[in-house]
């Protein structure tokens, strides 16, 4: 296909898309008949297949063929099932991920939901189910969605669109994945069992059994089998697994956390050390390993002997640079087997896949060799993980079987012209056409000679011999040569036609040999294809072996890159100490972020963090912005999962209880395109935290509250940090720039904290220097003890170049309102406090009363069922709620400085 066309809407689209301009729209028809219609050229057509269904996830794609009025749908693609693009989309590029695709059937009852979910990855050819009680926010789907990789989810049609709908409908959109909704009939499990034992290898029973365990994963099942139309593909039939998809198998992480910590790479990376995947990647087979990278970055790990073992593995190629070296050269020459194996099954493979596949091959012997000559504390894990795997499918009942079938039928010899081909000893018929093709290009040889004699010129040079033309085998001298032989051109030959490249003849003997050759090369030819389909087919029996090798080289091939990393940085990363949730504390001694640390330019400057059970479990970090405080607590986010991924970590030192979750609100981006502002988008994730996380997980709030009023934003972020002390209990990093919050580290901030254990409150601060004579602003980027006494607000605007006028008025009006702060809040002790910010003090008894209240007012603002009010009455009701709390304030200094 030369040109591809689209009309209409989709015209317009890809005009302003990927054109940048409506000028390449042509209109067909006139008036209201008419269309518009743009061209897309190969390369183009490419590019946006590339883009649609592996960058977006908002489109589905479908290709006619066909003239006049006779079109038929020739393929059809969508970001979960990339379906029959896949040629077009992997012919010169790797596969980065296999997508999957999900299908959610939820059920509300009272309060809760319970949601069916299942998933099918086409490519690994997997199917798996899940059921779980979700909450409000879908936080389970979400994070499920995320570690499967998914890009396109199924859902109902619901006609009634209830307000839970809608909010699973919202989760869903956060995951930047397709949604495709489908009819409520076609979640159903009729049939199911019986579809199943079509495509799941081995017996029906374990199936069965499976299935008996799930209320409405089968029905989520059902809609993605019909949806992905496995049952009208028999290449799919008995070649299918299927399993039970467990939430706690892995650390969970929503897409707010992914974004956070910059774990995938994103269009808007400068360099690919951005992200913790492109900085990570240093993967040396062609895909494989990039896309177990991608899906262990997804899926951390939370059982401690399996990260210790991916440790110690990283840990032996670390310590002997030649075996890793070794290692990474014999794997730069393994192809993507799995791709090549998908490709053998679907039947869409020739030859040189199968060539492939065989070059792979002949490289495991190495790999085992350079294995065995390792003798470090590890070689008893090398050899039970690796070596012992390697003898057990590297024998002659296994692979040696394929490499015999391809020494034996493929002619290897051809492979330097560039040739695929059936070896002509492999098959009697085949070597009989051979011999007697062989047997006919002798006699046109001879023929050749024979008439270079008759016409007395000499062969090759004078008299040439063509093949391949129009005309089959013909004779062909030039034209200076055409004068002296014409007499006999005339009277013994043919003349085929004079051009500028000479005169074309032939005669009768040359004629009969070129359509014998030409008769025997076709057989040859559909002989060689019904061989080569053959060989295929047998090679597609290996599909065990191949998927088991595949397995071991692409874990090699990702731990050799964790190891490549740790070593090649200018500060080495240092192997961490792991210990289980219930136990041990997180600490990073000197520790960095990986990202910036790589970039151009930057001397980074490491940090401590000591997140310490009953000390600083819970720390709020104060400081100038641009001061470094997201850097440090995003470091402390990413040092963690890159522990549980397996990794070596970028720290002097670290010690890490295990996490099961990363809960990340950090950086406010709009969301208008989606209707959601800024603070209602903090909003949201928050609430995600609070209803989602334990005291096994992780927490990172960057700057909470910003996008309201200033004592809105201090109450709200006062009480999430008390209800995250005091009732989620998990390490939490809180950097806010609402200095008030240390007062939460006080031990007798409020009787109701001092009453309980001492959960480890700390204070902490990224340091700046400020010149007393010039007033300029030193950043020091580094984390330290205790809180910030100051706002540095008005320097960074000086950083920024602001007007000198700007800057003095800044400072006045800051200077008054500090002078004009209610005498109320201030004890006298603050008032003769000399320096630049007083401190609010207020009586702790009045703080415990005022904070309990407080409490109380957000308990019962949460309680109120929102989403069923209208507008009106909403604010009737919060008017009423906040008139109930100025009432309570008037006896109660602390409450009061808020109204």
């Amino acid at each position: 296909m030369d040109y591809y066309t689209a009309h209409g809407e989709n015209a317009t689209f890809i005009a302003k898309t990927y054109y940048y301009t409506t000028t390449a729209l042509r209109q067909l028809g006139s008036g209201s008949d008419g269309v518009s219609s743009v061209s897309v050229n190969r390369n183009m057509f490419e590019t946006i297949v590339r883009d649609l269904l592996l960058e977006r996830t908002d489109h589905t794609l479908e290709l006619y063929e066909g003239s006049g009025s006779n079109w038929r749908l020739s393929k059809s693609g969508t970001p979960g099932n990339l379906g029959s693009f896949e040629d077009v989309l992997f012919a010169n590029n790797e596969m980065q991920d296999s997508p999957a695709i999900v299908a959610v059937y939820p059920n509300f009852r009272e309060n809760e939901c319970t949601v069916g979910l299942s998933f099918v990855n086409l490519t690994k050819r997997v199917l798996g189910l899940a059921e779980f009680v979700d909450d409000s926010q879908f936080t389970n789907v979400e994070s499920t969605l995320v570690a499967l990789g998914c890009k396109e989810c199924l859902f109902p049609m619901e006609s009634g669109k209830s307000i839970e709908f809608k909010s699973l409908h919202d989760a869903l959109s956060r995951c930047g994945v397709l949604l495709t909704e489908r009819r409520k009939t076609e979640f159903k499990s009729r049939d199911l069992v019986q579809d199943l034992g079509r495509l799941v290898k081995g017996s029906i029973e374990p199936v069965r059994d499976l299935l008996s365990g799930f209320e409405y994963a089968s029905g989520a099942l059902g809609a993605l089998l019909s949806y992905a139309e496995l049952l009208a593909d028999e290449s799919n039939y008995g070649n299918y697994t299927i399993q039970r998809y467990n939430l706690d198998s892995y650390m969970r992480l929503d897409s707010a956390a992914m974004r956070a910590l910059n774990v995938l790479e994103s269009k808007t990376d400068a360099n690919k050390n951005f992200s913790l995947f492109g900085l990570m990647n240093r993967t040396c087979t062609a895909g494989m390993g990039k896309r177990l990278l991608n899906r262990w970055l997804k899926q951390p790990l939370l059982d401690v002997n399996e990260i210790n073992y991916r440790l110690d593995l990283v840990q032996a190629f670390v310590e002997d640079t030649a075996l890793r070296q070794d290692l990474r050269q014999h794997l730069k020459r393994i192809s993507d087997i799995e791709r090549l194996m998908h490709n053998l099954e679907k039947r869409r493979a020739g030859l040189q896949h199968i060539v492939k596949l065989y070059q792979s091959s002949i490289r495991l012997p190495y790999i085992k060799s350079a294995l065995e000559r390792y003798d470090g504390q590890f070689s008893s894990l090398i050899k039970e993980k690796y070596l012992d795997q390697l003898e057990y499918w590297n024998d002659d009942d296994h692979l040696n079987k394929f490499v015999g079938l391809v020494e034996a039928s493929v002619d290897l010899e051809q492979l330097e012209n560039g040739e695929y081909m059936i070896s002509s000893g492999y098959d009697p018929k085949l070597s009989a056409l051979k011999a007697e093709r062989d047997a006919v290009e002798q006699q046109i040889h001879n023929l050749h000679k024979q008439t270079a004699n008759d016409l007395d010129l000499p062969l090759d040079k004078g008299l040439k011999l063509d093949k391949g033309t129009q005309f089959g085998h013909v004779f062909r001298i030039t034209k200076k040569e055409e004068p002296k032989v014409r007499k006999k051109l005339t009277t013994q030959f043919i003349v085929l036609e004079t051009r500028k490249d000479g005169v074309k003849f032939t005669n009768s003997k040359l004629k009969k040999l070129g359509d014998q050759y030409q008769k025997l090369l076709e057989e040859y030819t559909s002989c060689q294809k019904e061989l080569v389909a053959r060989v295929v087919q047998t090679a597609a029996t290996f599909s065990e072996v191949f998927d088991a090798l595949a397995g071991i080289l692409s874990e090699l091939d990702v731990l050799l890159s964790f190891a490549d990393l740790a070593t090649s940085c200018p500060t080495p990363y240092t192997r961490p100490d792991i210990t289980s949730a219930d136990e041990g504390d997180i600490i990073l001694e000197g520790s960095r972020h990986p990202c910036v640390e790589a970039q151009d330019g930057v001397n980074f400057i490491p940090n401590d963090c000591y997140l310490v059970r009953g000390k600083s479990w819970f720390q709020i970090i104060t400081g100038p912005n641009m001061g470094g405080k997201s850097t440090f607590i995003r470091q402390v986010g990413v040092n963690v999962l890159m522990a549980q991924v397996g990794c070596f970590v970028p720290c002097d030192k670290a010690s890490i209880s295990v996490r099961d979750c990363i809960f990340a609100r950090v950086g406010a981006g709009d969301c208008q395109l989606r209707g959601v502002s800024t603070f209602m988008q903090e909003m949201l994730e928050t609430a995600s935290i609070l209803k989602g996380a334990t005291d096994k997980s992780l927490i990172i709030i960057d700057e909470l509250g910003r996008g309201t009023s200033t004592y809105d934003g201090f109450g709200l972020a006062w009480a999430i940090c008390e209800h995250l002390v005091q009732v989620t209990k998990a390490p939490t990093l809180f950097a806010t720039h609402f200095h008030e919050l240390t007062a939460l580290a006080h031990e007798n901030a409020y009787n109701e904290l001092s009453r309980k254990p001492n959960l480890g409150v700390a204070n902490y601060h990224v340091s700046a220097h400020i010149d007393s004579s010039s007033h300029k602003l030193t950043m020091l980027y580094k984390v330290e003890q205790g809180a910030c006494d100051q706002s540095f607000g008005i320097h960074v605007a000086e950083f920024a170049n602001f007007p000198e006028s700007v800057v003095a008025l800044a400072r006045e009006k800051a200077a008054e309102l500090e002078d004009f702060s209610p005498n109320l809040i201030i004890s006298n002790h603050a008032k003769e406090e000399d320096g630049p910010k007083r401190k609010r003090v207020c009586d702790p008894e009045d703080m415990s009363r005022g904070a309990a209240r407080a409490h109380r007012f957000l308990q019962e603002f949460t309680a109120l069922p929102l989403e069923e009010m209208d507008l009106k009455q909403a604010l009737q009701q919060v008017t009423n709620l906040r008139n109930d709390l100025e009432k309570d304030a008037a006896n109660c200094n602390w409450l009061h400085q808020f109204f």
